[in-house]
C-alpha cells in the first residue's frame, strides 16, 4: 500500500471501531508534528523573531490582527 488511493480505499474497509483507533493515531502523529516544526522554530530563531516582533507592537502601537502576523511570510 503506497498510494494515497490505496490508503484511502483500506480506510474505508475499516470497521468503526477501527477507524476512530486511526482517527486517534492520526491525531497523535499531527500534534507530534506541530510539536516537531515548534521546535525547529525555536532553534531556526523565528520563535524569539515573532515574540520580539509582537512585543514592540504591543508598546504603545496598534495591535495587529492574528491573520496577518500569522500571512507574514517571514516567519512561516
Amino acid at each position: 500500500m503506497s498510494s494515497v488511493p490505496d490508503i484511502e480505499q483500506a480506510i474505508s474497509r475499516l470497521s468503526r471501531g477501527e477507524f476512530v483507533e486511526l482517527e486517534r493515531w492520526f491525531d497523535a502523529e499531527r500534534n507530534r508534528e506541530w510539536d516537531r516544526q515548534i521546535e525547529e522554530d525555536e532553534r531556526s530563531g523565528k520563535l524569539l523573531e515573532a515574540y520580539q516582533r509582537l512585543k514592540s507592537e504591543n508598546e504603545g502601537h496598534a495591535n495587529v490582527p492574528l491573520d496577518d502576523f500569522l500571512d507574514d511570510k517571514k516567519l512561516s
